[in-house]
């Protein structure tokens, strides 16, 4: 450590990797005004916040599985950090929320734009739901900046026609419910396609159609947006990698073949 540095503490390094979680991987620079302000909050510089994302970058599996490294300075809490957080989809995630709008001065309602008309005013049952939709707004920024928001299979770019979508179902595995690596950016037609087994994506990243549209006489309209992909490449993330065996499920339990 340089003099003047002072150790990373717990919560800064959970604000670190919820940062790297929503920023696509491209921007983990200094000049990345969403670095600057995390730096700010913490009373970092950006270099050393931008550093220290990349040094989470050298940890991270689905880059190590296309060859890509970051810095190889990790420390040792670092790695017991990103460990936990990785592991335990449902509750790191959502911690990392609570410490964030704690330091920004703020409800982890507000921050997250979880309006009050829809919500109970109070008990076990609002705080339940402040939780879902608060795991449930990190895993959709995660993978929309995984994926620059792009729809892995148009490239469209438009956010408000994208979707986070599930690759094993949400009420098959709870574990994944909130991994990074068990959703796609997608569209929402494709999206629908997806979920009812009309298409799929292999193991090695590649469109599969069904036979239920290939067959059935196919309008204009079902070749443009379906036929036309059939074993075509997805667009595929910066990070966060779809996980081969969740695909692998899909394409055995879901996909209409």
């Amino acid at each position: 450590m340089k003099p003047g540095q002072s150790l990373w503490t717990r919560d800064e390094l959970l604000l670190a990797i919820n940062l790297y979680c929503k920023i696509p991987f491209g921007k983990l620079h200094n000049r990345n005004p969403e670095i600057i302000h995390l730096a700010k909050l913490i009373g970092r510089t950006p270099s050393s916040v931008s550093y220290k994302l990349v040094n989470f970058a050298s940890l991270d599996p689905s880059l190590k599985e296309r060859g890509i490294v970051g810095a190889k300075n990790s420390s040792k809490l670092d790695k017991e950090i990103w460990n936990e957080f990785f592991q335990n989809w449902d509750e790191l995630p959502f911690l990392s929320e609570q410490v964030l709008a704690r330091m920004e001065n703020t409800t982890i309602e507000k921050l997250n734009n979880i309006t009050e008309e829809t919500m109970p005013i109070y008990g076990k049952t609002r705080e339940q739901l402040v939780k879902v939709r608060v795991n449930q707004s990190f895993f959709r920024s995660a993978i929309l900046s995984s994926y620059n928001m792009k729809c892995c299979i148009t490239g469209i770019q438009q956010p408000e026609l994208l979707i986070a979508g599930h690759i094993k179902p949400w009420g098959i595995d709870e574990a994944n419910r909130l991994n990074p690596r068990n959703g796609i950016a997608i569209n929402a037609l494709h999206d629908k396609a997806f979920e009812t087994g009309l298409i799929t994506i292999t193991p090695d990243y590649r469109i599969k159609v069904s036979s239920v549209l290939k067959l059935s006489k196919p309008t204009k309209e079902i070749k443009e947006y379906f036929l036309q992909y059939d074993n075509q490449p997805i667009i595929l993330p910066s990070r966060f990698l779809p996980n081969p065996e969740f695909l692998d499920y899909h394409n055995n339990e879901r996909f209409k073949q």
